[in-house]
């Protein structure tokens, strides 16, 4: 049976899906947070639940892809601080998921992005008065007592709401800044970090029902969308300075918090 068929999409929701899946490799090379576009489209296209086991695969494919472009720039001594956070994040959402509708999702979440959207800008003009930081690849903050903290509560967050709407990446993207990470060294810690969450929500999802055969058939449909993108995102990378870069990810991240509010 065609795939498009089974899902019952038109011509238009399958451009609009592709679309997105190429939206998604560009995000995971070069803005990190742009995909919460494709998380919007995935859900207007698709039931809404339905969406995020789709799109997880989608997403493995660019984290795939993003680790071979940017694996040495990888910050680790902040990832291993991150996990057990992020651990337990992704079991609340789990347990969130077997009780609230798609309304509560959608608001909780944009609430959360618009919040740390908010908090990271304020933490930004913090900085700039203080001075720029030098350009490289390690964060500034990551150690001490505040950033261990900081890490815990970013990462509970990333793991709930990546679990929920497969929204963690503007939550994380908002720590990755707050702690001073560049541009290189910020998408080689958060391509390891996804990949390996993203591939930790598998059986989470897959028991939820999120992930079967059926969407699986439509992640092969799509997946071939997200190598031009990643290849475009890698190209605009370089030709992105580190300001424009940061001013970039936290508009993402709004956009992303206001989409997810208004639907």
């Amino acid at each position: 049976m065609n795939t498009m068929t089974l899902w019952h999409i038109s011509g238009g929701g399958f451009a609009a899906l592709a679309l997105a899946a190429l939206l998604v490799g560009f995000s995971k090379t070069a803005v990190s947070g742009a995909n919460t576009v494709s998380l919007a489209v995935f859900a207007a296209v698709l039931p809404a639940r339905a969406s995020t086991g789709v799109l997880l695969p989608v997403l493995i494919a660019g984290d795939v892809l993003a680790v071979l472009t940017y694996r040495r720039h990888a910050h680790w001594p902040t990832l291993w601080r991150l996990f057990p956070a992020v651990a337990a994040g992704v079991v609340l959402g789990t347990l969130f998921l077997v009780w609230a509708d798609d309304g509560i999702v959608r608001t909780s979440i944009g609430a959360i992005l618009l919040l740390m959207a908010g908090v990271t800008l304020w933490r930004r003009r913090r900085a700039e008065r203080a001075g720029e930081a030098d350009e490289g690849d390690e964060p500034d903050a990551v150690t001490g007592r505040p950033g261990r903290a900081k890490a815990r509560s970013y990462g509970v967050l990333g793991g709930f709401t990546t679990m929920v709407a497969n929204a963690g990446g503007p939550v994380m993207s908002m720590y990755l800044l707050s702690a001073g990470f560049r541009k290189l060294g910020f998408l080689g810690t958060s391509a390891f970090f996804f990949l390996i969450v993203n591939l930790s929500k598998v059986p989470f999802s897959a028991g939820l029902g999120l992930i079967d055969g059926r969407s699986l058939l439509l992640d092969a449909a799509l997946v071939v969308f997200v190598v031009p993108g990643a290849l475009i995102g890698k190209w605009a990378v370089t030709r992105i300075n580190q300001r424009l870069f940061e001013q970039l990810v936290i508009a993402a991240t709004i956009v992303g918090g206001v989409q997810l509010l208004l639907h």
